[in-house]
């Protein structure tokens, strides 16, 4: 056992603290080639071709694969083409680690994968007859090229196009690789961290950094290599419109918190498993990005903890998204939330919905640590416990209970303390949620109830309301109120009683149960050796 709370760790041990992009997967597609009629009008209409057909494609590929080669050729850039299994990540760090230019094209890769390309297929008129031809999306393997490079800002990354129509591009970029680039060229002092920072002599610089990698910034980059390597539509394609844009594929959103030794930081990674091993639950992931979650909503919901060697990892999944949380290296705590789908948060894919999703995800990883924090230290004192408890007046208004172990008192109190409560919120968000936790339609939880139950919740004090608004946000000891209550409810009160009965098919080997019978035998023990009958009591 430790002697001090995770609270208490991050705020004695660490040493940095940041937060900023991680990894950033884009893809860059032809937004007027996306369908059959897209492709149809541009060999027809702009190329002027008689008729849309897959042949007119092979050409354009020949010329666009003979434009790599003679381009590695005059660069003198070495062609690589990986076997199936083989790691490209290593191969790159191999090669960054014997040549470290300023900015170039590092190696260029070649790998057969699964790619959608159209194909030709022949169609029927039902009314003439007549066969016609319909171009559709189709499967295909073919070659992958990847163009591993060095940018003078945003260190290594690499752009990898198809070799089959319509040439989409794939594009990985580093914020951590990015934030060293651009702390080199300031002058300030740092020492790496894998894909972090470990030191740095300019914490608020590192961070002004990290939060400077905009989206304008990320695609004048692309840009700028777009025009400088092959490209496999011609200039007057591209100055018909036919032109790529960029959209995200998925983007990791970390926060890196340095601890001053290895022994904290492992203590700390220690409490936090042991503490939070029900954050994956539906009714606690249910509050993420305020989704609500169904019996339809995909995914798996559950806390999964990863061990590789003895470094734990701890995930919570949300429909294709998750956070994850790890001991980097023995010497920070990174916390990171991976979105790999923004349409699960309403949000669109081009990148210029970046700032919307640096929002969530940043929300989610300072939410997610907060209540870990809270998760140990949420003691109330006996006057505290009685004043939410017990009816009360309040300047002259008489303040219904919060009865402990009351479903809508406990499904009202988890509103508060999930982690991604927002800031602010409104009567109609906690009808919303309300109605998802009590498991009854939206109806049967209508604004006269929420309005009482906010009612009870201000008066108590465990939220607040905004001046001149109809908003509210939670008081820190509703926070603390809320996770103890929660917390007793669901892993000692409701487990605890399962355990204690043997309708529970394994009652009898849970620790709980083992604990009684064994209370129950050392009292039958000290009343025999009393000669006590239980009558006599």
């Amino acid at each position: 056992m430790i002697g001090q709370t995770i609270g208490e760790l991050l705020n004695a041990h660490v040493t940095l603290d940041v937060e900023g992009i991680d990894r950033l997967y884009l893809n860059a597609y032809q937004p007027r080639l996306q369908t059959g009629s897209g492709v149809a009008y541009f060999f027809r209409m702009h190329r002027g071709a008689a008729v849309a057909s897959t042949m007119l494609m092979a050409p354009m590929s020949h010329a666009f694969v003979a434009a790599i080669e003679a381009f590695a050729k005059r660069e003198q850039i070495d062609v690589v083409h990986f076997h199936a299994h083989q790691n490209k990540d290593e191969e790159t760090q191999r090669r960054l680690a014997l040549a470290s230019p300023t900015e170039g094209v590092l190696y260029i890769g070649v790998a057969q994968e699964k790619f959608s390309t159209f194909r030709v297929s022949k169609r029927c008129n039902p009314l003439t007859g007549d066969s016609f031809p319909w171009l559709s999306r189709s499967d295909v393997m073919c070659n992958q090229y990847y163009f591993y490079l060095v940018d003078e800002d945003f260190g290594p990354l690499f752009i990898k196009f198809s070799s089959y129509f319509p040439y989409t591009a794939r594009i990985c970029l580093n914020g951590h690789e990015y934030a060293k680039r651009q702390l080199a060229k300031a002058g300030l002092a740092f020492a790496p961290l894998d894909n972090g920072i470990l030191r740095c002599a300019e914490g608020p610089a590192l961070q002004g950094i990290l939060d400077a990698m905009s989206a304008e910034r990320i695609e004048a980059m692309v840009r700028k290599w777009f025009a400088r390597l092959p490209h496999p539509f011609t200039p007057e394609d591209r100055a018909a419109g036919f032109r790529y844009e960029l959209s995200i594929l998925q983007a990791e959103f970390a926060r890196t918190q340095v601890l001053d030794r290895p022994l904290a930081g492992r203590q700390l990674f220690e409490e936090l498993i042991r503490e939070n091993l029900d954050l994956g639950r539906p009714e606690k992931v249910s509050l993420i990005f305020q989704r609500r979650i169904t019996k339809r909503t995909p995914g798996r919901f559950c806390t999964r903890v990863l061990t590789r060697g003895v470094i734990p990892t701890l995930h919570v999944s949300y429909k294709r998204s998750k956070i994850k949380q790890y001991f980097k290296l023995e010497r920070a705590l990174r916390t990171e939330t991976t979105i790999n789908n923004t349409r699960d948060f309403g949000i669109g894919r081009k990148l210029c919905n970046l700032p919307a999703l640096r929002a969530i995800g940043f929300a989610a990883n300072r939410r997610l640590l907060e209540v870990e924090t809270i998760s140990q230290d949420c003691a109330l004192a006996a006057g505290v416990f009685e004043a939410v408890t017990q009816p009360q007046t309040i300047d002259g208004q008489r303040v219904p209970r919060l009865t402990f172990g009351d479903p809508r008192v406990m499904s009202l109190l988890a509103t508060l303390c999930l982690f991604f409560i927002p800031q602010r919120f409104r009567n109609v968000w906690l009808r919303e949620k309300m109605a998802q936790l009590l498991g009854v339609p939206l109806q049967d939880y209508g604004p006269g109830k929420a309005t009482y139950d906010l009612r009870r919740l201000r008066l108590h004090g465990l939220i607040e309301r905004l001046p001149n608004s109809h908003q509210y946000q939670v008081t820190p000891t509703g926070l603390r109120v809320a996770m103890l209550f929660v917390k007793l409810n669901n892993r000692l009160l409701r487990p605890g009683l399962s355990q204690l009965f043997d309708g529970c098919p394994q009652a009898p080997d849970r620790p709980m149960a083992k604990a009684i019978k064994e209370l129950d035998r050392a009292l039958e023990q000290l009343l025999a050796q009393a000669k006590i009958t239980p009558l006599q009591i």
